[in-house]
């Protein structure tokens, strides 16, 4: 057994368009390393390859090149595949079914003896909120309720693996804090979650490692607080200044943003910040605020995306 959740090596997959017969290549030769117990992200604009590379993961799409191994198997097998949980991007569930009813049914899809289904379930359905409404059907739940269900359904078997495909998409603030809540209790036990999703700021609360995809290829990979860290410095002063000394601050400055009774001005170098605490001490103005800045991972994912 290996210390990685998932590795890939060079994965790529080129599909041939039906209506020109032109190849594309959707996933273009990506190397990522997932270790065990983590949360990991992946990131991208639309049509990024992303869902292509979940789908080569659970075996649902084959890769034209490159191999990939979830916890030291190769995916391509049936037993690589046993101890997964998947939540997937647009689903659609029979809405006759009700929460107990759908759980029942892919739990035995999933090998689970019917005894084991009759512990479960009503564990689960109390883990996502969903108590008093096993017996309601599918098409009651309002979105929230059924990304909830269906989160349900993936931890099923208790997998060591939860692969989720936008797993927030749609679902009001309520209910995203509510699924993240879930998943960090998840985490706390040793769960490995990797997650695809474009929602950058629930992606950046949750997730320590993210790869960021672009055309097929990873442009970015690391620790969010890496990735994040080192911006530059925000300086808090009062509004009131004297013209003159406003305009000579803004010289150096990276940008600006006048408040109702401070400005606050941008640096991206610590040495531009020391000026303009130097002019502001020789007027003896007294400063409200220096405060370290970081990049959010909507600013990486822009810069990331933008340099292509």
């Amino acid at each position: 057994m290996t210390a990685f959740a998932i590795e890939t090596n060079g994965l790529g997959k080129t599909f041939r368009s039906f209506w020109s017969g032109r190849e594309v290549r959707a996933v273009d030769g990506i190397s990522l390393q997932v270790e065990k117990g983590t949360t990991y992200g992946l990131l991208g604009p639309n049509g990024a390859g992303k869902t292509t590379t979940v789908k080569m993961l659970l075996s649902a799409v084959h890769p034209t090149s490159g191999s990939a191994h979830i916890f030291g198997r190769n995916a391509a097998l049936p037993e690589a595949r046993r101890h997964i949980g998947y939540l997937p991007e647009n689903h659609r569930f029979p809405t006759y079914l009700t929460g107990y009813g759908m759980l029942d049914f892919y739990g035995a899809l999933s090998g689970m003896d019917a005894a084991a289904r009759r512990r479960r379930i009503p564990e689960l359905l109390a883990h996502v909120g969903h108590d008093d409404w096993a017996e309601v059907r599918l098409g009651k739940y309002s979105k929230g309720m059924l990304q909830r269900v269906v989160l349900a359904q993936s931890l099923m078997h208790d997998p060591q693996l939860l692969i989720l495909d936008e797993p927030s998409d749609g679902v009001d603030p309520v209910g995203r804090r509510q699924i993240r809540e879930i998943l960090q209790s998840l985490e706390q036990r040793g769960v490995t979650i990797f997650v695809n999703s474009h929602l950058l700021a629930e992606v950046e609360a949750f997730c320590r490692d993210v790869a960021i995809l672009h055309k097929g290829k990873i442009v970015l990979q690391g620790k969010v607080r890496d990735l994040t860290a080192g911006k530059g410095y925000r300086l808090s002063v009062a509004a009131d200044i004297p013209e003159k000394l406003r305009q000579s601050l803004l010289t150096g400055a990276a940008a600006f943003a006048p408040r109702e009774t401070f400005l606050d001005i941008q640096f991206h170098e610590r040495s531009a910040a020391n000026a303009a605490i130097d002019l502001l001490r020789a007027e003896h103005i007294e400063i409200e605020a220096l405060t370290p800045t970081t990049s959010t991972l909507e600013d990486v994912f822009i810069r990331s995306v933008d340099a292509q």
